[in-house]
């Protein structure tokens, strides 16, 4: 008998030994190309950008995989405790793999063979990390043996804080988030330490199959599932029966975030900010790099400017009467059904789509867009109301023939039409509004720094994506004379100089060019001064012809407003393209002195880890971080950037720039608390109608017109459309600021000289201006033209100045 048993031990030991070599063999197979665990040392996800404004509002945010990465100290205990209860309660007790939680899920899944239901898992928290982070998702057993392997390695390796903290951060929650704390934006738009016991445990709830407990297609089984959860937090002490009990009377409460948590109005800012970090560092850096990017953007100033361009292109759009409905729908039993699939502006919340339900002689009947639930559903509600003919009377012209064609609102609507609607202040009432073919960009920036502050692309983003501000390539007519003048005033001549305005013919190539004055007409020999209040192209042309284009073409290089410029006397009239952006940048040179200005959207671009990888500031401060007081000299900020324009020369063009405000193509329109300069431009057929102007701390520049170019209709001129726009706009951006003066440059002179010889004034002459001249400079002795055939006295042109300006007064500037 012991023989007998000791043969069997024999035969088992043998049996052991081969089985043990066999898993040995196995193990050393599996064992051998294991991925290295280390890398979860430098574990860099991809990780959200996020943009925002100057005050800190987020503008954007830019993702593959829409995550923010917490450290484990940030995340609240509550949530851990709900991922502890759903995923593995015994986490902090196990090697890496449950032993217990394992054999009890071989039990169940014994007990449920045959039934059709999906294996229990057992996998630890800390396999789940192998698997997510070092293996496939291969139902295989080599894969499980290697993620029970590495998972008692990667215990050894790092505390369970920090296996935790992987796994939150890493996890995918559905609705393209992941990470915990992309999640309770995802699903609640608020941060994770906001979360309630119900939506901790319903995030909890998605890592084990996100679709199987899609908040609104698989509600039901979302809630057994969360209320699964919130017991077994009771049940392992995190919270009270009582508190658990509550949780689970809570409805799921999903609210989706989409674009309206952005801050309103910065589409355009935030796209334009978007397209140069790619440039800059590219898609992966944005779309996984998890920068952090302060903006230049002043959401007050950026408010008021698409309030103020929008408005001065329905103004300018519904002047010109009814383009027709948006769509026409059948209304049948149900109209919100089919008005639902309508897609409406989403930048513009004031309008809302409505359909024409019946008409008669005194207003319209009208359905609103029902809203739709976070699922996606239309929802029951249906909301009426009325367009009184009084609130669409401009529509009774057609724009088609821009004639009048309708009498009421029957002869402007049929039941089914879709249109856009404001509401009124009366309840119930609503006024009909058009989207305007008219388009349009705006810039505001501050000219010490080059900083854009406001930017509008257009009127909406959701119609259009393409920035009028900065990618539109549009001629700027008269508002680029000024770096002509600006030219001719650092080369040797002065605001008094006299220039010939009078007919001109110019023969290039077998071709004659008769440039011509808006209006016609002209004023015979006049100053610069005039020649840039009144926008006299002709006299732009000679002194360009004077100075040679050559000259022009370098300044204009010089200012940035174009990167080579063709030296032809037609672009001394702005016949050039350029973008709004560049004009504001050009006159910011203007307004700060003569400093360069690099145009910038962002102020500073940080890592995922806080370090500044890129920032706009590139003065220098020295001393600006001194621990202590030790009675040195205050700090002293460098300024380092390029002079490229003499300040003299910037306040002698402001100088005249604030004629044009005061008594040129710009006079009435401009009415500002403070001293103010611009230019109007208009170019050919009145296709653009544009406004640059500034104070000593802002400049702002915009331009109306056709996406294809086309004629705005006769006076519609930068002086007429585009400087009220200026007006309003500066106007509410400068309200509760002190006014402040240009700075006049030491050693300026400031001289009396005849507004029309530019000569010194005489004593009791009434036409007479301050002019600004530069030490060695002044009002000439005699009388001469630039461009004249013949000299004349100065006495003959005083006699004959009545006639000479009622020509000014009667000829506007063409390009003006």
């Amino acid at each position: 008998m012991i023989r007998l048993i000791g043969y069997f031990f024999g035969i088992g030991t043998v049996f052991f030994l081969g089985v043990a070599a066999v898993v040995a063999v196995y193990l050393a197979n599996v064992t051998k190309d294991l991925p290295d665990y280390e890398v979860l040392s430098n574990y860099s996800p991809p990780v959200t950008t996020r943009v925002h404004a100057t005050n800190g509002a987020l503008m954007a945010e830019y993702a593959r995989e829409r995550r923010l990465y917490l450290p484990i100290q940030a995340i609240p205990d509550r949530v851990k405790a709900a991922f502890l209860s759903a995923e593995d309660k015994n986490f902090y007790n196990h090697p890496g793999v449950d032993v217990t939680g394992l054999f009890r899920a071989i039990v169940t899944n014994l007990q449920q063979m045959g039934s059709g239901r999906r294996p229990v898992g057992a996998s630890t928290i800390t396999q789940q990390v192998a698997k997510n982070f070092l293996l496939s998702s291969d139902q295989t057993i080599d894969r499980k043996v290697k993620e029970a392997i590495l998972s008692f390695r990667i215990e050894q390796a790092y505390s369970k804080d920090r296996i935790l903290e992987l796994y939150l951060n890493e996890i995918f929650f559905g609705m393209n988030s992941y990470g915990i704390a992309g999640a309770a934006l995802t699903y609640f738009d608020k941060s994770v330490t906001e979360l309630t016991i119900a939506e901790t445990a319903y995030l909890a709830a998605l890592p084990k199959g996100p679709n199987n407990y899609h908040p609104f297609r698989r509600a039901e089984a979302a809630i057994e599932r969360r209320n699964w959860v919130i017991d077994r937090m009771v049940e392992n002490g995190y919270v009270t029966k009582s508190e658990g009990d509550e949780a689970k009377k809570q409805p799921l409460g999903v609210s989706p975030r989409n674009r309206g948590s952005y801050l309103f109005a910065s589409d355009y800012f935030a796209e334009e900010v978007r397209r140069q970090i790619i440039e800059r560092y590219g898609d992966n850096a944005l779309y996984e790099g998890g920068l952090s990017v302060r903006t230049s953007l002043d959401p007050r100033l950026q408010v008021i400017a698409r309030k103020v361009l929008q408005d001065g292109l329905i103004s300018y759009d519904e002047r010109r009467g009814f383009h027709g409905p948006i769509k026409t729908v059948e209304i049948g039993s149900d109209w919100g059904i089919e008005l639902s699939k309508v897609q409406a502006f989403s930048d513009v919340p004031e309008w809302k789509l409505a359909v024409v339900l019946a008409t008669d002689a005194k207003g319209a009947d009208i359905g609103l867009q029902p809203r739709k639930e976070p699922s996606g559903k239309v929802a029951p509600e249906r909301v009426t109301g009325r367009i009184p003919a009084e609130a669409m009377k401009w529509a009774y012209r057609s724009a088609k023939g821009d004639r009048r064609s309708a009498q009421s609102p029957e002869g402007v609507f049929s039941p089914g039409d879709v249109v856009y609607v404001e509401p009124t202040e009366t309840e119930g009432s609503y006024r009909l509004r058009q989207p305007p073919r008219i388009q349009g960009g705006l810039v505001a920036m501050d000219p010490h720094t080059g900083r854009v502050l406001a930017m509008v692309g257009g009127f909406s983003y959701s119609q259009s994506e393409f920035n009028r501000a900065t990618q539109a390539m549009r001629q700027p007519g008269s508002s680029f004379k000024p770096f002509v003048y600006a030219a001719a005033l650092d080369n040797g001549y002065t605001p008094a100089s006299v220039i010939m305005d009078a007919p001109i013919e110019i023969v290039s190539g077998g071709q004659v060019w008769r440039p011509q004055n808006y209006g016609g007409g002209s004023a015979g020999p006049s100053t610069l001064r005039l020649g840039i209040e009144k926008s006299r192209n002709l006299m732009t042309v000679r002194l360009a012809q004077d100075m040679g284009m050559n000259l022009v073409a370098e300044y204009a290089e010089r200012f940035g407003i174009y990167d080579k410029m063709n030296p032809v006397l037609a672009m001394s009239l702005g016949s050039g393209e350029t973008t709004v952006l560049r004009m504001v940048s050009a006159y910011s040179v203007l307004a700060n002195g003569g400093k360069q200005i690099k145009p910038s959207l962002i102020d500073r671009i940080q890592d995922r880890y806080g370090k500044t990888i890129f920032s706009h500031e590139e003065r220098t401060c020295e001393g600006c971080n001194a621990q202590d007081w030790e009675n040195q000299e205050e700090p002293n900020i460098v300024d380092n950037r390029e002079q490229v324009l003499d300040p003299m020369t910037a306040y002698q063009i402001t100088s005249m720039m604030e004629g044009v405000v005061t008594r040129g193509t710009a006079a009435g329109k401009i009415k500002l608390d403070r001293p103010a300069a611009g230019k109007t431009g208009t170019t050919n057929d009145e296709k653009d109608a544009w406004f640059v102007g500034y104070t000593p701390d802002l400049v702002t520049g915009l331009y109306l017109g056709f996406d294809n170019p086309a004629p705005l209709g006769r006076g519609s001129t930068g002086g007429s459309l585009s400087a009220p726009l200026f007006n309003t706009f500066m106007q509410q951006a400068l309200e509760g600021t002190p006014p402040t003066k240009f700075l006049v440059p030491e050693g300026m002179q400031m001289i009396a000289v005849n507004r029309k010889t530019g000569m010194a004034a005489m004593e009791g002459d009434p036409d007479t201006i301050m002019e600004a001249f530069k030490p060695g400079t002044g009002p000439a002795d005699t009388f001469s033209v630039i461009g004249g055939e013949e000299y004349m006295e100065p006495e003959e042109i005083l006699r004959s100045s009545p006639q000479a300006n009622q020509a000014v007064s009667g000829g506007q500037s063409g390009l003006f």
